[in-house]
């Protein structure tokens, strides 16, 4: 039976470094060209599923696979090659014919002592071979993983881009209706600038951030100032949402411009421009939110000056003081929005002067021959300022309004804020027809009267002839008749009669009259009612 071949230990850890290269080269040494092959194999498997490198880089199970094949190869390579026999240079290795207890004659010749065997000697070159081939995978792994590393950077530089393009594409737009992609772009910058700090796009955010703020706050420079508003005041949030060693030089950036644009765009509003609730809530902004700022002490004396220059258009006679209340009007909706405790009597000073607007108004709408405007402005007049010195003379104004409304010629003056002084004299006004009646009258002195219905009194006749004399009325007892004494002084009056309760079509014509009062006097009129014609 053959004698196996001694055991080689330097052999065998050979051959395992070998295999260990990822090239089963202690496979290829020991001429097994079949295991070799599965090496080759596995290797060509790896690269195919990791190059090229990618920012995920090699799924782990396939590398804890094949880590645990490349030991496997060394385990079963050193096995393989503990006892295999190998031609290494320089000598054949011994196979068969050592004879057992055959010992070598030790000889007495010089030299400097035992030194390593031929064998090892051989093993010295093939096994700093193996260990330098095991710097292939080392260096493998080093160069995927810089490999690796560059697409991360390239990845995020890409996110960095895209984030770039999101603000870019915006630009131009109000904040409003660009904001949701804006907030896209922020949230990318924050990440990279935070989670991915260390890398190039990471480092690159700052300067990035400073872009954003430029496109959001775009319409301040444009001095745009109600639209900068929505767009500086999430620029003043931004600490709230971004690192802040990300915001270089941007914290509190913004507080100015914001300042600037709530002040802007509330005066504005003072103006006549834009919304009054709009401009009161940007004012009450500032006000809150920056009470100490030069923009927050100019709102009050602007505020004043703003009324005094619309007050002084009233008293100036504004050639449009019907406009000029509107304008009043919106003033003090704004100034209702501001703080009480500084603005309200700036709200008391409005609303006297938009009363003194409301007469002057209905006053132009009376000259302008727009009675009914005239009608509708001075009742209102009256109903909301009864305490007011002018009631009397708003009341006048609307009666005569109403009745020019059908007679013109009672519009051609404006009625007296007195009345004339002098001798009155009497006229005595019946009531000769079914319902109720008022009778408004204007001249020298304007007034209104109403008549209680006339019990019994019916409308004379259905159709009058034409040319037919008008009907002889109130010829009954006197005291069947509701009565009224007016004291009117001497001059030319116009009268309206409003009959309620009555049927048919009453004309123009035969609702007024006109009358001309002279001294030393007396007077009386019956109001009646015909089917077709009502009659003074």
């Amino acid at each position: 039976m053959p004698t196996p071949p001694p055991s080689n230990p330097a052999q065998a850890v050979l051959v395992g470094l070998l295999n260990l290269s990822c090239l089963g080269l202690g496979y290829a040494l020991l001429k097994q060209w079949i295991p070799a092959a599965v090496c080759w194999l596995a290797t060509a498997v790896l690269l195919l599923v990791a190059l090229p490198a990618d920012v995920d880089g090699v799924p782990t199970g396939v590398l804890v696979g094949y880590g645990v094949f490349l030991l496997a190869a060394a385990v079963d390579g050193a096995r393989r090659g503990l006892r295999a026999p190998l031609a290494l240079g320089g000598g054949t290795a011994t196979t068969t014919g050592a004879t057992a207890g055959a010992v070598p004659a030790a000889g007495p010749g010089p030299g400097p002592g035992p030194g390593p065997g031929p064998g090892a000697r051989r093993l010295a070159l093939p096994l700093a071979l193996g260990l330098v081939l095991l710097a292939v995978p080392v260096g493998g792994s080093v160069a995927y993983g810089a490999a690796r590393d560059e697409a991360v950077e390239q990845s995020l530089l890409a996110r960095l881009a895209g984030a770039d393009e999101q603000v870019k594409s915006v630009e131009g737009q109000s904040f409003g209706g660009a904001e949701h992609t804006y907030r896209k772009a922020l949230a990318v910058y924050q990440e990279l600038g935070t989670e991915h700090a260390g890398s190039r796009a990471g480092r690159l955010v700052p300067d990035r951030l400073a872009d954003y703020y430029a496109s959001v706050s775009a319409p301040y420079g444009q001095k745009k100032y109600c639209e900068a508003v929505p767009g500086l005041q999430h620029l003043r949030d931004l600490p709230k949402t971004v690192d802040r060693d990300l915001l270089d030089g941007l914290v509190g950036k913004a507080d100015d411009p914001l300042a600037q644009s709530w002040y802007e765009c509330g005066i504005t509003g003072l103006a006549g421009a834009g919304t009054e609730t709009t401009a009161g809530e940007h004012l009450n902004a500032l006000l809150s939110t920056f009470p100490e700022s030069g923009h927050a002490k100019k709102v009050e004396p602007t505020v004043r000056e703003a009324l005094r220059t619309r007050s002084a258009a009233i008293a100036a006679g504004s050639t449009d003081p019907c406009a000029a209340v509107l304008e009043l009007q919106r003033f003090r909706t704004t100034v209702d929005l501001l703080p009480k405790a500084t603005f309200a009597a700036v709200s008391t000073d409005t609303g006297t002067e938009i009363q003194k607007g409301d007469f002057a108004c209905g006053v132009e709408q009376f000259k302008d021959k727009e009675f009914g405007k005239a009608v509708s402005t001075m009742t209102e007049y009256v109903e909301d300022y009864p305490g007011s010195p002018q009631v009397a003379h708003a009341r006048s104004i609307a009666i005569a309004a109403e009745i020019a409304d059908e007679t013109p010629a009672a519009g051609d003056r404006l009625p007296p804020a007195t009345s004339p002084g002098g001798s009155r004299m009497v006229m005595v006004v019946s009531n000769d027809g079914p319902g109720e009646v008022e009778l408004l009258y204007t001249g020298p002195v304007t007034g209104r009267v109403t008549l209680k219905a006339c019990g019994g009194c019916t409308a004379y006749g259905d159709l009058l002839p034409r040319g037919a004399a008008k009907p002889k009325v109130c010829s009954g007892p006197s005291s069947k008749y509701p009565k009224a004494t007016l004291m009117l002084p001497a001059g030319d009056y116009h009268f309206l009669q409003k009959r309620s309760g009555t049927t048919g079509a009453l004309s123009a014509a035969d609702k007024s009259s006109t009358a001309k009062i002279e001294p030393g006097y007396s007077y009386t009129n019956c109001l009646y009612v015909t089917s077709r014609f009502g009659g003074l």
